[in-house]
């Protein structure tokens, strides 16, 4: 007798909770904690951007509304990881105007407007 064929692997994670200093995001069987003062990129994100999350791989977490992603390992250790991001934490990261053209671009699009170091 065949074993039927093994479904997809589903990887979890999930957005739990939201408040004015973070969220909470379940990964596996764990929960963690962002706050925005260390994850500043997500501070101005809707509660749509945020919820809609994927976990491509057990030590990968993406956002693809955000276009950010992030290691499972710099959630529990952000010390570990410096900000890449010269976006203040005070500044919100609403629509910017794109010096070339003159057009409107979203700061969280792409990179994010946010210029790599």
């Amino acid at each position: 007798m065949k074993s039927a064929l093994r479904g997809r692997n589903t990887l979890v994670v999930e957005l739990a909770n939201v408040s004015s200093h973070g969220f909470w995001l379940l990964v596996g069987d764990r929960e963690r904690f962002l706050p925005f003062s260390q994850f500043p990129w997500f501070r101005d994100a809707t509660i749509g951007q945020l919820s809609n999350v994927t976990l491509p791989s057990p030590h990968h977490v993406y956002w693809p509304d955000l276009d950010i992603d992030l290691a499972v390992d710099s959630l529990d250790h952000p010390e570990r990881y410096p900000l890449v991001s010269r976006v203040s934490p005070d500044r919100p990261t609403g629509q910017v105007r794109s010096r070339q053209r003159g057009r409107k671009t979203s700061a969280t699009s792409g990179t994010g407007g946010r210029d790599a170091v």
